[in-house]
């Protein structure tokens, strides 16, 4: 029995979960903010994450009034952290390339699903040299709905032309996971900066503290199913 008969796709969040880059979004934001005269706190920015753009537009505008200027800060604050990536390299988590290393030598498909928009996405790849890395992807202006809305994992798996109970997720933000629950995928958690709810912990399939521990649960699997075949 072939791993691909268990697992067909591994489908990859982006920021907090392959780069480090929630981190800087932190201190960007707030730079960002302060050149509008706004105070942002970590505490707003850590609402948004895992979030569709349209969705955290209104986290903010709730928070700050209806005339917060969220694109031209948004665009400032991406342009703050563009340059420090820039000079400084992309943030990459720790066991990426071990792990998309080991999925490509076991030929299992690897996919990017994420609620930043393509140009981002794209960028932060060529920054980290990856973007060839991956066989599928689907971004945030690819969709009409965000997460938690399960629509992007599951365009995703309908472009890969696998179902979604053959499908893990990794993810590090609690819109993330419900929406690959809600998708019947597998969810599997990566702490990042964000912490879940007790209801969605109750969603995830595993947890792990590295993408390092994400390869050796799958090598362990495929280790299983190789003595199954004995």
């Amino acid at each position: 029995m072939n791993m691909k008969n268990h697992i067909s796709l591994i489908i990859f969040d982006m920021d907090g979960l392959m780069f480090d880059t929630e981190r800087l979004a932190i201190p960007s934001w707030k730079k960002a903010g302060e050149k509008y005269g706004y105070n942002i706190e970590p505490a707003h920015i850590i609402k948004t994450i895992g979030v569709y753009i349209e969705d955290a537009r209104e986290i903010f505008k709730k928070h700050f009034g209806k005339d917060f200027p969220f694109n031209e800060i948004r665009k400032l604050r991406e342009r703050y952290a563009f340059e420090y990536m820039e000079e400084n390299g992309i943030p990459v988590k720790k066991g990426l390339h071990k792990l998309i290393d080991y999925l490509e030598d076991k030929k299992i498909l690897k996919a990017v699903a994420t609620s930043s928009e393509r140009k981002k996405v794209d960028r932060y790849l060529t920054l980290a040299n990856m973007e060839d890395r991956f066989d599928y992807m689907v971004c945030g202006d690819e969709v009409i709905k965000g997460k938690p809305d399960p629509e992007i994992f599951l365009k995703v798996a309908r472009n890969a032309g696998c179902e979604p109970d053959k499908c893990i997720v990794l993810e590090d933000s609690e819109n993330g996971i419900i929406a690959a629950s809600r998708a019947g995928m597998k969810p599997i958690f990566i702490p990042d900066i964000q912490r879940l709810s007790g209801s969605t912990e109750r969603l995830i399939f595993k947890e792990f503290s590295s993408l390092f521990e994400v390869k050796d649960y799958i090598k362990s699997v495929l280790e299983k199913i190789k003595r199954e075949r004995k």
